[in-house]
């Protein structure tokens, strides 16, 4: 088993945390209001054996881009090495579709996976994957929508709002959701 290392960083939407070992980054998490929970949320996710670790200069321009990213800045996100760890093929080549999605555009669940040469009926495989997305924003499942562009889910704290508030920073403008009090979203 390859060694994980983390760290744990703020940006204008709150406190991510990155995780990643030899081959790429394995997770990322999503903005949360404090560093602990985040922490929290990550090593959730790692084995007991991850550290809290300085990033290389490989990760920390990754934190640049992410950090950009929460200020509204245009981000690209396509040249992050990445190590999906045992992810199915078909998930691997969801997860290849969503990344060429570029700042601001958005596909639905069926053209997802139409992109990836399966009918109507995968749109569910595809939200499947969306909702289990170990680097989401680095693979961009918020910027994936309902039939009829509408909203969907999103897994991440905060939830369906969170995912609005971040297509926004995309210039991406949909009706946003009602506030569920169960879950907090980012603090931008």
């Amino acid at each position: 088993m390859t060694s994980h290392r983390y760290t744990v960083f703020h940006t204008a939407g709150g406190f991510c945390g990155l995780a990643w070992n030899d081959a790429g980054i394995s997770r990322f998490q999503l903005p949360t209001q404090s560093e602990e929970s985040t922490e929290r949320l990550l090593l959730k996710r790692l084995s007991p054996e991850a550290i809290s670790t300085a990033p290389s200069d490989d990760i920390l321009r990754v934190v640049a881009d992410v950090r950009r990213y929460f200020a509204g800045e245009s981000t690209d996100f396509t040249h992050v090495r990445l190590d999906l760890g045992a992810q199915d093929e078909l998930f691997r080549q969801i997860y290849a579709a969503a990344r060429r999605l570029a700042w601001g555009e958005t596909a639905t669940y069926g053209a997802l996976a139409k992109a990836v040469g399966r009918g109507p009926e995968a749109a569910r495989d595809v939200g499947q994957a969306m909702a289990r997305n170990p680097v989401a924003l680095i693979i961009p499942c918020h910027r994936v929508l309902a039939a009829g562009g509408k909203i969907g889910g999103f897994s991440a704290p905060g939830g369906a709002i969170s995912k609005a508030r971040m297509l926004e920073l995309e210039g991406v403008r949909l009706t946003r959701p009602e506030p569920q009090a169960a879950q907090q979203s980012f603090g931008f």
